[in-house]
């Protein structure tokens, strides 16, 4: 389903994001565990990719997979990094021809392997020109074309200092024919609520997606501040997640209550969507869908 039915159609998406796994054996298992989520009925399910690398391949072949064995809608990753015009327009070749509707575009990270990289080489530098190249594409499977994610960051862009600046170039990603934007994950919903709001500011009216990670142990929120560049831990969930000792089971439940307490009260702001980065586990997004009740998101009707 193209992402401007989704959200036509559902008036609070809820939606998960998995990245591919280095081995055909995990990312067996990753399938199944991605097709038993189905029973949730999420608006659409996302998977990433590093770029250059062998899970470029591995998520395509998900992503494909996902589309042809579930009644999932799969929205995959792209990324400016490590990619030729060439090779943009062969993977939407594929997408296309392989009846993929959505992609999120990204600016992306340079890969590890790759530190002295020279990204005078790529066909993009910005994500915006990614996103202006994606909706140009005119042989995708629906007359409209791609529909196409960005991402925005409530605490801050960690490569753009400067807030105003910031909010520029995320309206650039818009104009340039993004249908929705995603957020990082953040842990203090005011630092969303104030992001929103800064985005209407900014004239920017496409839907606004919340990332949402549970905390699942200490060394998890450590990955967890890698991973987003510096994510704020507020002081109540630090002393909650100290409780707990070394217990990583009892920090789980601190993650788990801490993020169903997010999405209640952003179900009560009027969230557009609420994004769960699962790091390929479904056990806490499961019970996180208990404690909020949802049974089916097409119902949660305003």
């Amino acid at each position: 389903m193209h992402i401007q039915d989704i959200f036509r159609e559902h008036p609070t998406t809820f939606s998960f994001e998995f990245f591919p796994p280095k081995t055909d054996e995990a990312s067996e298992e990753l399938f199944h565990n991605v097709a038993r989520l189905q029973q949730l009925k999420p608006s659409f399910v996302s998977v990433t990719y590093g770029a250059g690398g062998s899970t470029r391949d591995r998520t395509h072949d998900l992503i494909i997979r996902i589309q042809r064995e579930t009644d999932l809608t799969a929205v995959s990753h792209l990324t400016c990094v490590c990619h030729t015009l060439d090779e943009m327009t062969a993977i939407l070749d594929r997408y296309a021809g392989s009846g993929i509707e959505n992609v999120l575009a990204l600016g992306g990270d340079l890969p590890r392997d790759r530190a002295n990289y020279d990204r005078a080489r790529d066909a993009f530098q910005y994500a915006d020109g990614l996103v202006g190249f994606v909706r140009s594409r005119t042989n995708a499977p629906d007359r409209r074309g791609f529909g196409i994610g960005v991402a925005g960051f409530p605490e801050g862009h960690p490569g753009t200092p400067n807030r105003l600046k910031e909010m520029d170039y995320l309206k650039r990603k818009v104009d340039a024919g993004a249908d929705y934007i995603c957020t990082q994950l953040f842990f203090d919903n005011r630092d969303f609520y104030d992001f929103r709001e800064r985005c209407e500011l900014a004239g920017i009216k496409v839907p606004i997606v919340a990332g949402i990670m549970p905390v699942a142990s200490k060394a998890g929120m450590v990955r967890m501040a890698d991973l987003a560049a510096g994510a704020r831990f507020p002081a109540k969930l630090l002393r909650a997640v100290e409780r707990c000792g070394k217990d990583d089971a009892a920090v789980a439940r601190v993650g788990v209550h801490w993020a169903t307490e997010q999405c209640l009260d952003l179900l009560e702001n009027r969230v557009r969507g609420i994004h769960f980065y699962t790091l390929n586990k479904s056990d806490a997004t499961r019970q996180i869908y208990d404690n909020l009740g949802v049974v089916d998101s097409v119902a949660l009707r305003a």
